[in-house]
C-alpha cells in the first residue's frame, strides 16, 4: 500500500505541474522570445596603450624565437604615441562576438597581428581569438578601425594553427587553468573568461612583436 500511494502521489504531481507552470509567470513579466538570442547582450570595451604592455621589447626572453622579435627599431612604452579604444559585443545566446576597434598613433603598414588574449592586467597571456586570421591587417586598418565578427571557427582556427612546444603556450586558453589542455573553442567559453575580467585586445607592430605595441584590458561597459 505504502508504494502505491507513492506512485499515486508522484502521477497527482506530473499531473498537476503543467497547471501549476502556467499559473507561474515568467519573472518580471518577460515575454519568452527564442529570437532574441541573437541580440546584442554585453559588451565590454577597452582603451588601448603602450603603457599596459608587460615590458619593452628588450626585456624579452634569450630563447624566444626570432617569428617573436621585433623586424624594425622598437620605441619605449613611455615614448610611444599609439593608443586605441575598442568594444567586445556579445550576443545573447553566446553564439557570436563583435569586435571594434579604433587605433590612433600607428602606422598601418607596421600593423603585423591583432589577437585577443587571455591574461590577468600586466599579464602576457596565450592567443585566444586571432583578428587578423585570413585579413591583410594594413589594409583593413587604413582608415584607422576594424570591426570583425568572432565565431566557434574563429577560436578552434587558433588551436589548429597552434603547432609544437610554442603553439601549446600560445595558442588557445584553458577552461579551467587547472587543466591547461582543456582549451575554449566556443563563443560562450570566450564570455566567461570576459566576465572573469581576463580578456585584452593586443595589437602587435614590426617594432612591437614580442609584447605588443598597444594593450587594452576589457572590462563590462557601464
Amino acid at each position: 500500500m505504502r508504494i502505491l500511494s507513492l506512485l499515486c502521489l508522484s502521477a497527482l504531481c506530473l499531473t498537476a505541474a503543467p497547471a501549476l507552470a502556467d499559473e507561474v509567470a515568467p519573472r518580471d513579466g518577460i515575454t519568452l522570445d527564442p529570437a532574441a538570442g541573437s541580440e546584442i547582450g554585453r559588451i565590454y570595451q577597452a582603451w588601448l596603450s603602450p603603457l599596459q604592455e608587460g615590458g619593452e621589447e628588450a626585456d624579452i626572453p634569450a630563447l624566444v624565437p626570432d617569428a617573436f622579435r621585433s623586424t624594425a627599431p622598437s620605441v619605449n612604452r613611455n615614448d610611444r604615441v599609439s593608443r586605441g579604444h575598442g568594444t567586445l559585443a556579445i550576443t545573447r545566446d553566446l553564439g557570436r562576438a563583435y569586435a571594434h576597434v579604433k587605433i590612433e598613433g600607428v602606422n598601418p603598414a607596421d600593423i603585423v597581428m591583432f589577437h585577443i588574449h587571455c591574461g590577468l592586467p600586466g599579464q602576457l597571456g596565450p592567443i585566444l581569438v586571432d583578428l587578423g586570421h585570413g585579413t591583410d591587417l594594413p589594409t583593413a586598418f587604413a582608415d584607422g578601425e576594424l570591426s570583425v565578427e568572432i565565431t566557434n571557427e574563429d577560436l578552434v582556427a587558433v588551436l589548429d594553427h597552434g603547432h609544437g612546444l610554442i603553439g601549446a603556450f600560445t595558442a588557445g586558453c584553458p577552461i579551467l587553468p587547472a587543466l591547461p589542455m582543456d582549451r575554449v573553442v566556443t563563443v560562450a567559453g570566450l564570455a566567461q573568461i570576459a566576465a572573469e575580467g581576463e580578456l585584452y585586445f593586443n595589437l602587435h607592430t614590426k617594432g612591437q612583436v614580442y609584447f605588443g605595441d598597444i594593450r587594452g584590458q576589457l572590462a563590462p561597459l557601464e
